[in-house]
């Protein structure tokens, strides 16, 4: 990864080149996604790739699968959820649209195999990043 001008970082990855910024009222030069817009990409991609190999093995009637995220950074404090007490946690509201003619049984499946994506397996993990 190379940093440019203000926060703009190019990147390559898996050989694809990539561009994260941040929006000109934090620094950045607002020319491509944050690095929380990628996280929510990872997130979001592979939610709706594990809805579709699942539909597809189970021979399911998945026509598509949207994915909506959001990321915010709530105050522990008004977090009932959490077992963090001080300072912000980072929390992602998802929604999922599946379309097709698919039984009210198959979309409440589809619904529990979203949170089995890996991506969404690493979020609720541990994590530890080497220096």
């Amino acid at each position: 990864m190379r940093i440019e001008a203000g926060l703009r970082t190019e990147i390559i990855s898996n050989g694809f080149p990539l561009v994260a910024d941040e929006p000109e009222s934090v620094g950045g030069t607002n020319t491509g996604p944050t690095p929380y817009d990628y996280l929510l990409a990872a997130l979001g991609s592979c939610t709706a790739m594990t809805l579709r190999m699942y539909a597809d093995r189970k021979g399911w009637p998945l026509e598509s699968a949207t994915v909506r995220l959001k990321h915010r950074k709530v105050h522990a404090r008004d977090c009932e959820q959490c077992e963090t007490e001080a300072g912000y946690v980072d929390h992602i509201d998802r929604i999922l649209e599946m379309t097709g003619p698919l039984e009210d049984e198959q979309r409440r499946r589809l619904g529990e195999i979203a949170d089995r994506c890996p991506v969404h397996k690493t979020l609720h993990g541990e994590v530890v990043v080497h220096d």
